[in-house]
């Protein structure tokens, strides 16, 4: 009883991790009911016989988890079978002709030069990529037609049979798989890359704080969540088999969605291999929170403000570039936190060189340096990352995004200013394009658009004053890095 509980808990477990499994093995048992009736329905087995069979071995192997996977076993079982019945047809007709005494032995020939060869060219690896499994029913088609052959007369409608049957089979499985509660592997592949570019975010977010030591304990549930973000960068390591099943599958798919039959899944292993670089410095970056040697806490002070913002900056450009990738826009506002990565990254490189670390153990020197080193790698690689983002946007044709307008508060009026942010160089600019301030000359002021300069400085505060023409504007921003902003604007 106790392993028939553990059975059941194991079968929620995997049920919940992924409650598509479910959906695909009631699919699986409806393509094969289908197919069976082959052999249940009368008429259909005149016409079929023991042949019938085909079809129901060819869903066992043909149906997959994903749309892309089905298409591509479907495509290439088909595929293989109508040319290796064409070529054990010939062979048949080619042996047939040098009597009873010399036919098995053209036979046993030509079986033994198509398997050799066919299994060799099966060591190829573009070949092993997408035609491995093409060609070990190429193998085994041939070898049935032309050896079966040898004893049945009615060669031509054996290999029909065979042909048609297969040919069933397979096409069930591709329209149930389409059709019926479809799996993409290229919408896999993309939540894939968006989820694995947020979990090295929630590091790097982090990591300056840990190592800096301000992190404060608060709520164990909270302090248990962080740490599981923490360390889910880990599960990236291992990403590069699953990243590569899933781009080979994704090219078998036709357009669906957002993406297109054509879509750049070469460029999505571009990013996955960058990503997993980064992942790799993360966890080498890792190691240095609990070492046993550790650099003084008054040192790690004074390098705390522009260590910080080297971490923080590159974990908002990885958040920003996750949120882009699942929304399919284009990544705007991550270039905005590279730069000011690499700022902080001057900052500290000025700081170190002032003679800071003279009176710094040799030990403590290289675990500080080093850790600084691989940070710098990580931004490095962060900016690698987003190069290869834009140049997918681009080939994607991800779209623009829609800045949300911000409504801005006059003290003095019960009326609201309504305008969009923009980003410029280093700045965001605010166009206000409904402006009703000094109702009582609207001829020359109610239809003026003004600009509002609004300068970013650090972390998630943001204050600047600017005068345009009689509208006198102060500024604050909310949320950092994000268009998220309070305008209040005083008439004169």
């Amino acid at each position: 009883m106790e392993k028939v509980r553990d059975l059941v808990r194991e079968g929620k477990r995997v049920a919940k991790e992924d409650p598509r499994r479910v959906v695909h093995s009631f699919k699986v048992g409806l393509v094969l009911s289908l197919v069976s009736s082959f052999y249940y329905y009368q008429p259909l087995y005149d016409s079929f016989g023991v042949n019938a069979m085909w079809a129901v071995m060819t869903v066992v192997v043909v149906f997959e988890f994903s749309v892309g996977a089905t298409l591509g076993k479907g495509l290439n079982r088909v595929a293989a079978t109508l040319f290796a019945g064409a070529l054990g047809i010939g062979a048949h007709h080619l042996a047939s002709l040098s009597g009873s005494t010399g036919e098995p032995i053209l036979l046993a020939i030509f079986v033994f030069i198509q398997a050799a060869l066919s299994t060799f060219v099966r060591f190829f690896p573009r070949v092993k990529a997408r035609y491995d499994y093409s060609l070990l029913i190429f193998i085994l088609t041939f070898a049935l037609i032309s050896v079966s052959g040898f004893r049945e007369e009615q060669v031509l409608v054996l290999t029909h049979k065979r042909i048609s049957t297969v040919i069933i089979g397979g096409l069930s499985c591709v329209l149930i798989s389409i059709f019926v509660c479809p799996v993409w592997a290229g919408q896999d592949l993309h939540s894939l890359l968006a989820s694995n570019v947020e979990k090295l975010s929630f590091f790097l977010l982090e990591f300056g704080d840990k190592y800096c030591e301000t992190v404060k304990d608060g709520d164990t549930k909270e302090v248990d969540k962080r740490k599981n973000d923490f360390d889910n960068y880990k599960s990236v390591l291992n990403s590069k088999s699953n990243e590569e099943s899933l781009a080979n599958f994704a090219k078998w798919e036709p357009g669906h969605g957002q993406f297109r039959f054509r879509h750049p899944w070469k460029q999505y292993l571009s990013i996955g291999g960058l990503i997993r670089q980064c992942a790799y410095r993360i966890d080498a970056l890792n190691s240095y929170l609990n070492a046993d040697i550790q650099v003084s806490i008054d040192i790690r002070k004074k390098l705390e403000e522009p260590f910080r913002r080297m971490s923080f900056e590159s974990g908002k450009a990885m958040k920003e570039m996750s949120v882009s990738l699942t929304k399919m826009i284009k990544p705007s506002s991550s270039d905005l936190h590279v730069r000011n990565a690499q700022s902080a990254c001057k900052s500290l490189t000025s700081l170190l060189h002032s003679g800071i670390l003279k009176e710094v153990e040799s030990q403590e020197l290289i675990s500080l340096l080093t850790a600084i080193s691989l940070l710098i790698d990580i931004i490095n690689l962060t900016e690698n990352i987003l190069e290869s983002l834009h140049e997918l946007a681009s080939a994607a044709r991800f779209k623009d995004k829609t800045e949300s307008p911000i409504f801005a508060e006059k003290p003095n009026s019960k009326s609201i200013v309504c305008g969009w942010a923009t980003k410029g160089q280093d700045d965001h600019v605010v166009t206000i394009v409904n402006d009703d301030c000094c109702n009582g000359n609207t001829s020359e002021k109610g239809n003026r658009s003004n600009k509002v300069l609004i300068h970013e400085k650090h972390e998630d505060c943001v204050h600047e004053k600017h005068e345009d023409d009689d509208a006198h504007v102060h500024s604050s921003c909310d949320s950092y890095g994000h268009t998220s902003l309070r305008v209040i604007v005083e008439c004169r």
